[in-house]
């Protein structure tokens, strides 16, 4: 009986162990991550959204970008957010090098009807904002209760 519970004690620091590598595995990003993106397989852009009673509003970080660089597009309900972040240098020996590079490109569906003819997008300081006016007919109204 004592033999089983020492042998249960070792397949439990195995599972402990087992589950510290899968913690780091999920929390750290993987190697996979740092490669050049390409036009075939770009780099998905991260982004913010959000939406008030009037607009959504897209927020996505562009550093090094000229407007003219970006290309955005709405067919349909699908907006799409394309272009390329430049490389860094190239004939250095890097002791760091974190920042990502290459193609981009994020596609997402709208789900409320906006007014494309007055979309606007403002470029300030490497940051893109993406303001997207909301149909008339799908703002919230507001109906005031009355009494008899």
């Amino acid at each position: 009986m004592s033999n089983m519970q020492f042998s249960s004690l070792r397949d439990m620091m195995s599972l402990r162990e087992a589950m510290d590598q899968l913690m780091q595995e999920s929390f750290v990003r993987p190697r996979a991550m740092w490669r050049r993106a390409t036009a075939e397989e770009p780099m998905r852009l991260p982004i913010d959204v959000y939406t008030t009673p009037e607009e959504i509003v897209l927020i996505a970080s562009l550093p090094g970008l000229l407007p003219e660089e970006v290309d955005i597009t709405i067919e349909g309900d699908t907006l799409t957010i394309r272009g390329e972040l430049r490389s860094p240098l190239e004939n250095v020996e890097y002791l760091f090098q974190e920042r990502l590079f290459g193609h981009f490109s994020r596609s997402l569906t709208l789900n409320v009807p906006v007014d494309v003819e007055r979309a606007e997008a403002a470029f300030e300081n490497g940051v893109l904002t993406l303001m997207l006016p909301k149909l008339e007919d799908v703002k919230p109204k507001t109906i005031k209760v009355k009494t008899k």
